[in-house]
This record gives structure tokens, sequence and C-alpha cells, in this order.
């Protein structure tokens, strides 16, 4: 885990007014790593910027989830194999 601010171009897909990725080098990404230690995103979606809490879906416990998300990366980009990681935006005061 390095602490640095990464910016990274990745697919993502939107579903209950949240955002999802999914690493498909799952806990090796260096990204994922760097969210497991600090949570507190900034996301930038084409001109839209906002703050966000990141977490790793756990499969075993949100298999539905898991499945919805897959599903619409794979309609969307013809892949959807991978870690899901969910972005909640923080709400603004």
């Amino acid at each position: 885990m390095s602490r640095r601010p990464r910016e990274i171009e990745i697919w993502f897909t939107e579903h209950a007014g949240r955002f999802y990725l999914v690493a498909e080098h799952r806990e090796t990404a260096q990204w994922v790593r760097n969210l497991r230690a600090d949570p507190a995103v900034s996301v930038r979606v084409a001109d839209r910027r906002f703050a966000a809490r990141a977490r790793v879906v756990d499969v075993s416990a949100e298999r539905q989830l898991c499945a919805e998300v897959r599903a619409l990366s794979e309609a969307k980009y013809g892949w959807g194999d991978g870690l899901v990681v969910e972005l909640t935006p923080t709400p603004t005061p």
C-alpha cells in the first residue's frame, strides 16, 4: 500500500445510486490495496467530481449483488469477471 494518490481510468457501472468497478487482478491491484487501507476516495466521472467510500464486496455474503454487477459490466463492456468494488458517494453537507 503506497498511500499515494492515483488517478486511473477504469470501466464502471452504476446500480442503485452506487458505482461499481470490477478488478481484473483482484487483490493484487494496487488501487484495491490502497482502498482497503483507506476507503475514502475521490471520484471523477466525466466532469462530475465527488467523494465516496469504497469497499470490496464480499461475494460469499453478497452473491446476488456480485452477480448483478458482473452482469451489468458484461452487458456494457463484454467482460465482468473479477473482484467487485463498490463506491458509495458521500453526502455533502
